[in-house]
Order: structure tokens, then sequence, then C-alpha cells
């Protein structure tokens, strides 16, 4: 079972892509930052690979998703509104267990600094893969997209894929990457 942990400042669409991943509605969506307070689990079973993608993963294992609380408010360097000191660590600890990471990053707002942070630690700490994803393409000029796919690969020295979940403009690329990622968990 490969556990994959969605983290992202809040109102980042975290939820929106648990939702489109499990192709239903589990995680409840809001146009208010907080609304997820804790955790949100689902079995995802085997990775639906898009007609036209030759599956890298034969009979891959199952996928649970995990869609997380905002950790930091959007705009500030605090801690996200709906969590306590003790529900923040509960959530470090789910995502450092998790097997693989998606980082969301809102194209409207850019990368926090305290994901950005929490990126590095999981990254060379514990050593976990992770998929950075810039959201909402869609609400942002192409050169916004652009500039922060240079300032992310930057900062995080990491390639960013660009989404929206309103056109599905990169979702056949990252549920690739999320296969590609699988194979090496």
């Amino acid at each position: 079972m490969i556990k994959v942990a969605i983290i992202g400042a809040e109102n980042v669409g975290k939820s929106t892509l648990m939702n489109a991943l499990i192709g239903g509605k589990v995680s409840e969506v809001e146009n208010l930052p907080g609304t997820t307070k804790g955790l949100v689990r689902r079995r995802f079973g085997k990775l639906k690979i898009p007609k036209g993608m030759k599956n890298p993963l034969g009979g891959a294992d199952e996928f649970v998703l995990i869609d997380t609380a905002g950790l930091f408010d959007p705009k500030l360097e605090l801690r996200g509104k709906v969590l306590s000191e003790e529900k923040f660590k509960e959530l470090i600890d789910e995502i450092v267990s998790a097997d693989m990471i998606i980082h969301m990053v809102d194209a409207t707002v850019g990368l926090h600094r305290g994901m950005e942070k929490l990126h590095h630690m999981l990254k060379m700490r514990y050593d976990k893969p992770i998929i950075v994803v810039i959201n909402k393409i869609d609400l942002v000029p192409r050169k916004r997209v652009e500039e922060l796919k240079e300032v992310i690969k930057k900062r995080l020295e990491q390639e960013p894929l660009a989404l929206s979940l309103v056109t599905y403009e990169g979702f056949n690329e990252l549920l690739e990457r999320i296969a590609h990622m699988a194979m090496y968990v």
C-alpha cells in the first residue's frame, strides 16, 4: 500500500485534487480557508492510468490518499487558522509517515515560506519523493505560471507541474508522475 499525502497552504486546492483523483466527493470543498480541519484518508485503489498511457506499474500496489488541512495561512507565515499546535504536529507526523508527497502551490499566491521549509525538511531529512504542483493556473496569465515555475525550480530545486482542476490541464501528467514515482517507493 502506497500512502500519498497532499499538502499545501490553506485553500490551495488539496481537497479538490483529492476529489478529482478519487472521482467523487470525499473531501469537503469550500472557497474558504480552513474547511478541512484534520485529515481525510481514502483508499484510492489501483492507480487509474489514462487511456493511451502505458501502465509502468503493471499490477501496482493500492494507493491511499491523505488530504491534509492547510498547514499555513496563505498570506502570513502563521500556522493554519484551524490548527492547534497539537493538531499541527499530528499532521506533520502523518505527512512524514507517507510514502509520497504532493506539494500544492496556489498560482494566485505563490510559494509559501513555511511550505518551502517543510518541503526541504521532507526532502532532505526524510528523503520523501515529492511532486510539486502549481494549481489554479486557469486564474492567472501564462506568464505568471512560467515565472512561478522558475521560482520553484530555483527555491525547491524541482520541476513543478502546472495544473488546473477546473479545465483539468496537467491532470494526466500528474497521474503519470504519481505512477512513475510509485515505482521507486
